[in-house]
């Protein structure tokens, strides 16, 4: 094989926090190594049949779907699509021929890394989550080396396959101190008056923006601004709650220039998903979790206790959030301490260079077989 030029499967998906990892490892390959040939695979429907064509790379879909909690027909096209898929994947590792295969959790994972794995590719698992996910718990006694983004993880994995190497991030969110006047201009907002930043991923989430919707009147009445993503489905319903009440706030489905919504923020309400972790980590701003409580095995909760223990973030259970976030966020508004302590806590766990060193471990195992 000639040096630099190898091929890299690359499979998982589902949602933006195992997307985001996979093309910014594809992104660091390609970065390193001009001549590696990256192949995707993800499920067929999902969110990265658009996202990875738009960041420039081919993908091809299996018909697999998400294992059904409980027993019903819908056991039957589980079944069925993973029969499919497997066959699929197969044909995929033939034709392509990876050096190497790469999964980052999702649906997708478990049929290409199977595939690849039986014969005879050398594959790693980038596991995002305090918490893994069925699919890379499967995977683990299939696979030479483990990434992950937080410590105790041999729980989980054999000890002997850990990398820890944190999870990749956006490049752009790094030194942000610079850009907050650039931020306060780009959202119409006073550099004399704090600023809470909401977030609830990509989809939005419901509980956060009923919680925020709920509290409007509090936020202006102690002088606080407010940008808020709300997701595609709650947006109309927040411009018609928000009405003429512009000063202070910044409402939008969805934040394209995050770098700047976190350079503007002074206090930060968030989902608890890994890769969004990470990036507030590096960022170090006070931050709210509300984890999600409508993902596997309650995976978000146990990501943002593991910061809730450092005493580098607090955190509000979605069930609570309607009676007490809104308070909780502007009392910690208010308290600079405890801010200060939270920041600097949190900027403790940061780890920055996560793609490359995941990079530079998939070119080790393309030579190594």
């Amino acid at each position: 094989m000639n040096e630099n030029k190898f091929k890299v499967l690359i499979s998982g998906g589902g949602t933006g926090g195992h997307i985001f990892p996979a093309v910014s490892i594809a992104n660091a390959l390609r970065e390193k190594y001009p001549e590696v040939e990256i192949q995707f695979v993800g499920a067929e429907g999902r969110m990265e049949m658009e996202k990875v064509p738009a960041a420039g790379y081919n993908i091809i879909g299996l018909p697999i779907m998400g294992m059904p909690r409980k027993l019903s027909l819908k056991w039957f096209k589980f079944i069925s699509s993973v029969i499919k898929s497997n066959g699929k994947a197969k044909k995929i590792i033939a034709d392509f021929r990876p050096d190497v295969a790469v999964g980052v959790g999702g649906y997708a994972s478990y049929p290409a890394l199977n595939a690849a794995s039986r014969a005879g590719v050398p594959c790693l698992l980038q596991e995002q989550n305090s918490y893994p996910g069925v699919v890379n718990k499967k995977l683990a006694g299939k696979v030479r080396k483990i990434c992950v983004a937080y410590d105790n993880m041999e729980r989980f994995f054999p000890a002997e396959k850990i990398m820890k190497t944190g999870n990749p991030v956006r490049q752009d969110i790094r030194n942000i101190e610079s850009k907050r006047s650039e931020a306060l201009e780009f959202f119409g907002l006073e550099a004399d008056k704090p600023i809470v930043l909401v977030v609830g991923g990509s989809l939005g989430a419901k509980t956060i923006n009923e919680s925020i919707a709920g509290g409007l009147q509090k936020f202006a009445d102690a002088g606080v601004q407010l940008i808020w993503q709300t997701g595609k489905g709650y947006i109309e319903t927040a411009r018609g709650i928000v009405g003429e009440q512009k000063k202070g706030l910044y409402v939008n489905d969805f934040i394209y220039k995050m770098d700047l919504a976190f350079a503007a923020a002074d206090v930060i309400v968030s989902r608890a998903g890994a890769s969004t972790i990470s990036e507030l980590c590096i960022v170090g701003k006070p931050v709210v979790f509300v984890p999600s409580p409508n993902v596997a095995e309650d995976h978000q909760t146990k990501n943002a206790m593991a910061l809730v223990d450092k005493d580098a973030a607090l955190m509000v259970r979605d069930v609570d959030a309607r009676n007490v976030l809104v308070d909780k966020v502007l009392s910690l508004v208010s308290d600079m301490p405890s801010r200060e302590r939270l920041s600097q806590n949190i900027k403790k766990l940061e780890l920055l260079d996560a793609a490359n060193v995941i990079a530079e471990e998939v070119y080790k195992l393309a030579y190594e077989k």
